[in-house]
């Protein structure tokens, strides 16, 4: 199992930018996609962005254009860079992790999540 901790979280100015980071500990060589999510309360978890072993990156309409995934194995950590920020961005963002030997585009399920850290976007 993958043991996930988000940071970087906090409240910003419509139109500006923030990079969410995820460190993760325990099973950390095995071959996972990662990816990010978020949730505003009372509505379902939405995917933000996922990244496979191999860099390959998938990104979602709900902030495509505007977000960049990321990760740097050497020091376990996950990234989620985000600019042009709307008041709907609004959310508690989560990073997870996969199955294991499971690519991205076929995640259904994944198995590990962090805590989450929030973002507020004020107009």
């Amino acid at each position: 199992r993958i043991q996930l901790v988000e940071s970087g979280g906090d409240s910003v100015q419509a139109g500006g930018s923030l990079t969410l980071s995820c460190t993760a500990s325990g099973d950390t060589d095995s071959s996972v996609c990662m990816a990010w999510f978020r949730q505003v309360p009372g509505q379902e978890r939405e995917d933000v962005a996922r990244i496979d072993t191999d860099g390959s990156t998938i990104y979602y309409q709900s902030m495509k254009g505007r977000v960049t995934i990321s990760k740097r194995k050497s020091k376990n950590t996950l990234y989620l860079q985000m600019s042009y920020l709307k008041p709907e961005d609004t959310a508690m963002y989560y990073c997870a992790a996969g199955p294991e030997f499971i690519r991205c585009p076929i995640v259904s399920v994944f198995r590990d999540w962090g805590q989450g850290t929030q973002v507020t976007v004020s107009s």
